[in-house]
């Protein structure tokens, strides 16, 4: 994990550093030494804060950070996070990549936490999916279980899902899902997506794991548990970051897989000030 991690950040600087922060260099003295306090402008859950000290250990090792809290904290507005003390120049350079990252971390954990709390004392838990941002999946998925919420697949080697084009390239529910017992261990689920009551007598069958019931109502999803009756899980699917979450909790599903957690989620707003 750490070398991954340190791999993602040497990425990401490069890519904001280019060969060479000029605005830094041309107009800071090698040799100043300054404080900076990360400062949290609205209220949320904090993720990151270990990744945002990691951005300024690879740059220069003789920074030092100091976190006032850990993740997935409530922060409120105004909470000094953290401090950063050192070199002017590298810690300039570090600024921002270490915001985009803890920005959006706690942005994912903030909005977690608030879909967790809708679905609180019902049966429902809420997930993430593998609508990611390319390249940060680990992190955004970290963020995910520390705003309260599950993760789904990491990757597409973690189980099986078999969607509407697997149902379609295969001749059917039934083929698909005894194809893929055949080839799989038998320690590996296998989760269908239907989005009719024929598709879904067609999973029972066949003896699915996990069915996905995708973009049915509530009334439709309510249904659908009673005529499942725990021979599997149940997840609510489908622009479910535009429902009433409490409302498909109701109908007794066991899992609502959110994609907009991570896919179309707003950074926290934080910043970094020199000036105290």
């Amino acid at each position: 994990m750490d070398l991954k991690l340190d791999a993602l950040i040497r990425s990401a600087l490069e890519e904001d550093i280019g060969t060479g922060d000029i605005t830094t260099l041309s107009t800071i003295p090698a040799e100043k030494q300054i404080t900076g306090r990360f400062l949290a402008k609205e209220s949320g859950v904090l993720c990151g804060i270990d990744v945002c000290r990691r951005v300024f250990a690879l740059i220069d090792p003789e920074i030092v950070f100091e976190k006032f809290f850990e993740d997935g904290s409530t922060i409120q507005k105004g909470d000094v996070i953290a401090t950063v003390s050192g070199n002017a120049q590298n810690i300039l350079t570090g600024e921002r990549v270490s915001l985009n990252l803890l920005q959006r971390m706690s942005g994912i954990a903030t909005r977690t936490r608030e879909c967790v709390e809708k679905v609180a004392g019902t049966n429902a838990r809420i997930a993430d999916t593998r609508k990611t941002t390319p390249g940060l999946r680990v992190l955004e998925k970290y963020a995910v279980k520390c705003g309260g919420g599950s993760n789904h697949r990491f990757n597409l080697a973690d189980g099986v899902l078999i969607k509407d084009n697997h149902i379609e390239a295969a001749g059917g529910i039934r083929a698909a899902v005894e194809m893929a017992r055949q080839n799989i261990p038998h320690t590996l689920k296998i989760e269908v997506e239907v989005e009719t009551f024929e598709q879904l007598r067609e999973a029972l069958e066949a003896k699915a794991d996990i069915i996905m019931l995708d973009n049915m109502s509530n009334e439709e999803m309510a249904e659908a548990v009673q005529i499942v009756n725990g021979a599997a899980l149940t997840e609510a699917s489908g622009n479910m970051g535009e429902k009433d979450l409490r409302e498909v909790a109701k109908t007794g599903v066991d899992i609502i897989s959110i994609g907009a957690l991570t896919h179309t989620v707003k950074a926290m707003d934080i910043s970094l000030k020199f000036k105290f």
